[in-house]
Formats: structure tokens, C-alpha cells, sequence
């Protein structure tokens, strides 16, 4: 991981300078969390307390209000808000000045559904106390919550404020709601009573430790404390480097392993005429919790009370400055960026003025994630249109391409994408069709061999005619006739004269008359000796920098003369750059296009301002043979509730039915005869009986054979789906879907169909209808080909 920084140990803030929806208002006091790509914000004020729930979506890059129901809460502010999955918990906060709660919510963001939650107090003392400031942390399937500020004023309107150090434990249940409070028994002198503190966990070296840092008790405080889960108990660590200003209202997360502190406010290092000590702060401050060292990346730059009234908040800062200094703001790290939204500025009294931002900051922390493996969205003869999941930390894509060396054994089914479908009925004219290509390739074969021995023979003859009078000029000399006769061959190939055992199978080049001769002039190409032998090698090959999330190949660059490892990224993922490649490095670069009936492995891997991340894993593809169909496209999976028919007297109850539907090939090329539909099983089944299968392949059964673009199933066919967890979180079934023509099966659509993790054991038996979820809304991309 590396230090947030460029090369020259600048932090590598990036302001989002467009971004569309249902902008949110500024605020502060506000809390958010991530799922996946997307930061939910809840609560704050400014000017009112908020309660609308606002979603930011950082691969679009737009503001969405969902359509939430059940018992939605009130607006609250300085609250609690954790997530565990697709649920998010809040807890407490100030619903009315003065006035606090201890109210506990669930919000199902898989349905956008709320919910108040009951939870049973502690056997061992009182349920929490209504309060705001406090820290609530999720470690497994407990929420921790430390201190905070309770009112004791028993007029609405007065306010007599109350520090508190009391510590609680919230056990969650496996899905939806919570259990029950517990006071937890621990050891050691533990932090003092505070507020607007910060709380993180990190697991590391074996045990989970809560971490602590700063608050607010009549003073800002700048300790750091920490909770051993294990033997729960308290303690001071020691660390070194620079502390951190003392700081409340601040933000902290865990990034990889480093917990990085930003804003708050910090005590003001020059006077304010009338004014208090304490000011906004932007520094910015990381702790490697493995080694426990502190470090600042950008010290406390700037004192608020030096800007003049009426200042505007998205006032540009100086250049890599980051952003201005705020307190209250939201921070939730999504990959491996650090977020940052809104807040206030800070303000002195003698200007009598505040400024809440509206402003949206990202800082790269690291080089993105792994990404995951490509898609196919369709096929044709001389072009693949693949496609990739997002990655929250990517800028743009790199996509490259290898040829695969070795083609199908003969007599095989024609070319599936993925991989063929198991089953697959192949008809007599295609059967016949395949009889007689092969009949020709042998033919062309015997010719071309003997063409190849007759140029041998002639050579050797020239060979020895050679050595004759050498030996008679200079002496006796030897030579090795097999490196004559091999450096031909390759002479042959390379001019085309001579097909490789390896390609010949599958070339969709003509062939050369009978009877031509390989040209002896000028030698072949560069570009087109690499294009012809890279199947031979296991080269990888650059089809390009891409912001979007798919790429329609029909080609791919060769690499620069005398630099086979070359990229626009650079040749290892270590290297961190500002710059972010694009077109223009492709300038002057030789291409290959894409060949009919080849097979192709594709990878990608995410590039930002760090660098380049790890690329997936590969993902094989073919490309159509003249003649047979392309790949459905537009592939679509719902679920369709089904009731009885009571006038019918059905004795079968209601249930769901999984209904798809596609589209047919872009390039039929004749008329579809049908479409078969597979579903990928958990048991293995080979045609040999043998229940063991090659590691990484899946199992099919056909699940549909007709010739409509749509069909139906019960749920009840679910109950031995493979469930593929490839992709990180994302639980899926896999279905792949082929067409056939007068030549036979083409490459078939591989589709994931993402699942909810919570409800994957009673997916095939439980009867409540799904309404239209988050996972759904995140994986439309999976749904459809």
C-alpha cells in the first residue's frame, strides 16, 4: 500500500468537479457509509436538521434520493451510522435542539426499507442513554458504542450538558435486527468522558482492537486509546512520530492497514481578536496501525479567521492543497479512496459568519483493487464486445488481450465463448459441414508437405554444394544440416507457405495457390511476424486505456519495437504516476485484428493516480466461425411471482418463477433453429461418469431448448445451482445461452445473476416476494449480456 502521496510526497487530493442527480445541501453533523460503490449520508443540518437519505454513486458520478418506506426516523444530527452488508444501523443523535434520542433504526438498503428496532437492555445496567457526539463501531455481528453528550436539562429548552465514558455491545442478528445491549466487564483504565471523538477497528497480528482518538471535554483532546477485543482491555499504545493536534468533530477510517485523521477542530496557533482558540483545520494525518506510527501528510496549514466575510465555500484552494479546513464533515472510504463531503468552515465572531461546504473530495490512498474477469457481451466473426465490472478506485481501464495457442480437438463442437455448453446436439449438416472442412485441411496439409520436402531436398542440395566449396577454399568445415532446414521452416511459415500444426485448424487467412513460391526479397514485417507467432508465446497484448466499462475489439496494438513489456502504465503495478494514460500512447503502434474462429484470453486491471492496479483473471473468448450464429446479447433475469389458480383447483402452491429473456443474435447469419439454456450445478457430471471435473470448470444441465427468446422456470430448479463467489461479496448463479443455425451451436452468453448473500439458503423455498433491490441495482451488468 502505499502513503496517499505522489512521488514528491504531496497527498493525492482530487476534488469531483461534475457530478449530476438530487444534489444534497450543505451540512454538518452529518454521517456516511459505503456499500460497494455507493456512499449513503444521513442526517446533519444547516438551517433545519435533515432527513432525507442522499446516495452518491462514485463510478456514475451522480446524487440519487431513493424511495424509502417502513419507519423511516426522524432527521438527527452528530448521530451514530454504521453498516453491516446491505443493512445500515443508526443510533441516537439531536432530533430538536436540546432534545436527543435513543432511538435504534435499520434501513434494508436492498429494499430501501426502515425499520425501528427494539433491543432487549442490559441485564447488567440501564439501556444507553439518549445522546449525540458518540462513536458507534461494527466489528462482526456486534456495534460497540463509546461515550458521547447527553442532556440532563429537564426543560426542553435549557441545555445542561453531560460527558459520557459508558461502553455498550450490540449483538446483531444474522440478517435483520438486533438481539440485545450488554454492558461489557473490562480491564484497565479506559478514556475519559468525551464527545465528537473518533472510533475505528482493525484487525491485525491475530486480535481486533477498537482505536480511539480525540474528542471533546471542555478541551479537545488528542490521546489515543485502545480496546484489545480479545481480553478487553484498555491501554495506551505507544507510537512515534508527529501527534496529531488535539481535535474534535474530525473523521477517521482504516484504509488497508493505516488509519488516516483528517480536519476537525484543532487549537489556532495565532490570536483572534475576540475570538475563541479553537479553528477549522485540512491536515491531514495517517497511523500504521501495524507498526504504530504516526504521519503527517499535510500539516495545519491555515487559520479560518484570516478569510473575509462572504467568502465562498467552493472556492478553488491552492494547487494540491486538498481541501479547505472543515469540522462535521462525513468521510467513508470506498476502496481505496477516501471520500470526503461537506462540513462546516469555522468562523469567528467578530466576522459573525459560518459556511458549510458543498464541496466533494477524494483522496487516492492506493493503486485499485483487483479487478474482475471480463465479460462477454456478444460475439461476431471478426469482433468481441466485452465487458468489465467497475472498480470505486479506478480512473480508467487497461485491457489486453493473449492468443490462445492450442485450438479445439478435432471433431469438437463449434466454438463456445466461456466454454461450450455441456449437451449441446450438433445436427447432420453441421456434422457434414465439419466432415468436409476437415477433409479439406488434410488435403491442403499433404499438398503443402509435399511442397515443403521438395524445398528441402533443393536446399540440401544447395547445402552441400556450398559446404563443397567452402571446405575447398577454407579448410574442412561442419555444420548442422537440422539448423538449415529448421530456419527454412520458419522462413515458410512466416511468408505464409507453411501452415503451423498449431493454426492450421483454425486460420481464417486464404491460403496461397498451388504452385506459388515464397517470396525471397524483402523479409517479412515486424508487425505481421508478431501477429502470425504470437500464439506461440504468451505475450500479452494492449487493446487500450478505456474510461468506459466495455471495449468493442476488433484488434489490439503490438508493442514497440525491441520493448515486448511495454505499456502505457508502465511495466510493473508498483509504479506510481500522475499522469493517466490515454489514445495518444497508442499513437504509431502497429495493430492486429481479431481472427475468425480464434480464441483469445482477455484480463483488466483499474489505473488512477497511483498507479496500476493488479489485472484479473483471464477470461477465454472466441470469435465466430463464418457461418455459425453469434452470442444472444441483451440477456435479461427476473423473478415472477406466481399465485394459485383457485377456479382451477390447483393443488400446487404459489411460488416464484425465475423467467429470462434475450435477444437474438446480432449476426444470425441464417435462420435460428433454437436456443438452449444452461445452468451451471453443483455436481459434477461428465459424460464418462467420473465425478471429478477440472479445477476451475463448472457443470451445466440444460434447463431450456426452443425456439423462443424467453423462458420459465420454478425456483425449485435453483436447489443445486453452483453458486460462483469469484467475484468478491458477490455471490451469483451462472446461466450460459446458446443459438443454432443449418451449421450448428455458435459461442454462447455467460451470465451472473447476482444473489443476496443473506438469502441464499432459502432462495429456492421462500415465498415472499423480492421487490426491486440494491443488489440488483448494483449488478444489472451481470443480468445482461
Amino acid at each position: 500500500m502505499t502513503d496517499g502521496t505522489d512521488g514528491s510526497g504531496a497527498p493525492l487530493w482530487r476534488k469531483v468537479r461534475s457530478f449530476t442527480g438530487v444534489i444534497p445541501r450543505s451540512r454538518h453533523g452529518h454521517r456516511a457509509v459505503a456499500i460497494r460503490e455507493l456512499i449513503i449520508v444521513f442526517g446533519g443540518g444547516n438551517e433545519g436538521i435533515s432527513q432525507d437519505l442522499h446516495v452518491y454513486n462514485t463510478v456514475s458520478r451522480q446524487w440519487f434520493l431513493p424511495a424509502v418506506r417502513g419507519d423511516i426516523p426522524p432527521g438527527c444530527a452528530a448521530l451514530g451510522l454504521v453498516c453491516e452488508g446491505t443493512r445500515i444501523l443508526v443510533f441516537g443523535g439531536m432530533v430538536e435542539f436540546g432534545k436527543y434520542t435513543n432511538s435504534l433504526y435499520e434501513l434494508q438498503a436492498s429494499r430501501w426499507l426502515w425499520k425501528k428496532l427494539r433491543p432487549r437492555s442490559p441485564r447488567n445496567g440501564p439501556a444507553p442513554c439518549a445522546r449525540i457526539g458518540h462513536s458507534l463501531t461494527l466489528v462482526g455481528n456486534s456495534c460497540y458504542l463509546f461515550g458521547g453528550l447527553a442532556n440532563d436539562s429537564q426543560d426542553p429548552n435549557g441545555n445542561v450538558p453531560r460527558y459520557l465514558d459508558d461502553f455498550y455491545e450490540l449483538e446483531l442478528q444474522s440478517v435483520s435486527g438486533a438481539r440485545g445491549w450488554t454492558i461489557p466487564e473490562t480491564w484497565g483504565e479506559g478514556p475519559v468522558a468525551r464527545e465528537s471523538h473518533s472510533c475505528v477497528a482493525y484487525r491485525g497480528r491475530g486480535a481486533t482492537k477498537l482505536y480511539i482518538f480525540g474528542g471533546m471535554q471542555g478541551r479537545r483532546l488528542d490521546d489515543l486509546w485502545q480496546l484489545d477485543l480479545d481480553t478487553m482491555v484498555w491501554s495506551m499504545p505507544k507510537t512515534r512520530g508527529p501527534l496529531p493536534l488535539p481535535r474534535s468533530l474530525h473523521s477517521s477510517n482504516v484504509i488497508g492497514n493505516k488509519m488516516f485523521i483528517f480536519g476537525g477542530w484543532v487549537p489556532r496557533l495565532g490570536s483572534c481578536p475576540t475570538e475563541s482558540e479553537w479553528v477549522c483545520t485540512n491536515s491531514l494525518s495517517t497511523l500504521n496501525l501495524d507498526t504504530m506510527v504516526w504521519q503527517t501528510l499535510v500539516p495545519d496549514q491555515r487559520s479560518q479567521c484570516s478569510q473575509q466575510q462572504g467568502s465562498q465555500p467552493d472556492s478553488e484552494p491552492p494547487p494540491a492543497a486538498g481541501p479547505l479546513g472543515r469540522a462535521g464533515h462525513c468521510a467513508a472510504s470506498v476502496g481505496s479512496r477516501l471520500y470526503i463531503w461537506s462540513g462546516r468552515d469555522g468562523y469567528c465572531k467578530v466576522l459573525n459568519y459560518q459556511v458549510c461546504y458543498k464541496d466533494l473530495w477524494y483522496l487516492e490512498t492506493d493503486q485499485p483493487s483487483p479487478a474482475e474477469a471480463v465479460l462477454l457481451v456478444k460475439s461476431t466473426v471478426s469482433m468481441l464486445h466485452v465487458a468489465w465490472r467497475p472498480l470505486a478506485a479506478a480512473d480508467c481501464y487497461l485491457l489486453q488481450v493473449q492468443l490462445v495457442a492450442n485450438p479445439p480437438p478435432k471433431g469438437s463442437e463449434p466454438p463456445c465463448t466461456a466454454a461450450p455448453p455441456p449437451g449441446v446436439e450438433g445436427d447432420p449438416a453441421a456434422s457434414a459441414g465439419r466432415q468436409e472442412r476437415s477433409t479439406q485441411v488434410q488435403a491442403g496439409r499433404q499438398e503443402r508437405s509435399t511442397q515443403v520436402q521438395a524445398g528441402r531436398q533443393e536446399r540440401s542440395t544447395q547445402v552441400q554444394a556450398g559446404r563443397q566449396e567452402r571446405s575447398t577454399q577454407d579448410g574442412e568445415v561442419e555444420e548442422d544440416e537440422s539448423f538449415w532446414v529448421k530456419r527454412d521452416d520458419r522462413r515458410l511459415r512466416s511468408a505464409g507457405k507453411m501452415a503451423d500444426p498449431a493454426t492450421s485448424l483454425n486460420s481464417g487467412a486464404a491460403q496461397p495457390p498451388q504452385g506459388s513460391e515464397a517470396p525471397s526479397a524483402a523479409p517479412p514485417a515486424h508487425g505481421q511476424q508478431v501477429c502470425e507467432k504470437a500464439e506461440q508465446t504468451s505475450l500479452w497484448f494492449d487493446v487500450g486505456v478505456f474510461r468506459s466499462l466495455f471495449s468493442e475489439v476488433s484488434h489490439y496494438f503490438l508493442p514497440p519495437d525491441g520493448d515486448p513489456g511495454a505499456t502505457p502504465c508502465g511495466r510493473t503495478t508498483g509504479t506510481r504516476q500522475k499522469k493517466l494514460p490515454g489514445p495518444q500512447d497508442y499513437e504509431g503502434r502497429r495493430r492486429c485484428d481479431l481472427a475468425p474462429g480464434r480464441s483469445y484470453r482477455f484480463r483488466v486491471a483499474g489505473v488512477n493516480s497511483c498507479g496500476q492496479g493488479e489485472f484479473s483473471t483471464a477470461s477465454e473468448f472466441r470469435t465466430c466461425q463464418p457461418g455459425f450464429p453469434g452470442a444472444p446479447s441483451a440477456v435479461k433475469i427476473s423473478k415472477v411471482f406466481v399465485k394459485p389458480d383457485v377456479s382451477q383447483r390447483c393443488l400446487h402452491q404459489a411460488s416464484d418463477l425465475v423467467h429470462i429473456t434475450w435477444e437474438a443474435p446480432p449476426t444470425p447469419l441464417g435462420r435460428i433453429l433454437e436456443y438452449s439454456m444452461y445452468l451451471a450445478v453443483r455436481k459434477s457430471r461428465t459424460s464418462s461418469g467420473s465425478s471429478e471435473r477440472p479445477p476451475g470448470q463448472m457443470a451445466f444441465i440444460r434447463v431450456y431448448r426452443g425456439t423462443k427468446t424467453a423462458c420459465s422456470f420454478h425456483c425449485a430448479h435453483l436447489d443445486n445451482a453452483h453458486i460462483d463467489t469469484s467475484a468478491s461479496n458477490r455471490p451469483a448463479v451462472v446461466f450460459r445461452i446458446a443459438a443454432k443455425n443449418e451449421q450448428g451451436y455458435g459461442p454462447a452468453t455467460q451470465i451472473r445473476w447476482v444473489q443476496d448473500s443473506g438469502k441464499l439458503r432459502s432462495a429456492a423455498s421462500s415465498s415472499s416476494h423480492p421487490e426491486s433491490s440494491l443488489v440488483a441495482d448494483l449488478d444489472t451488468g451481470d443480468s445482461s449480456s
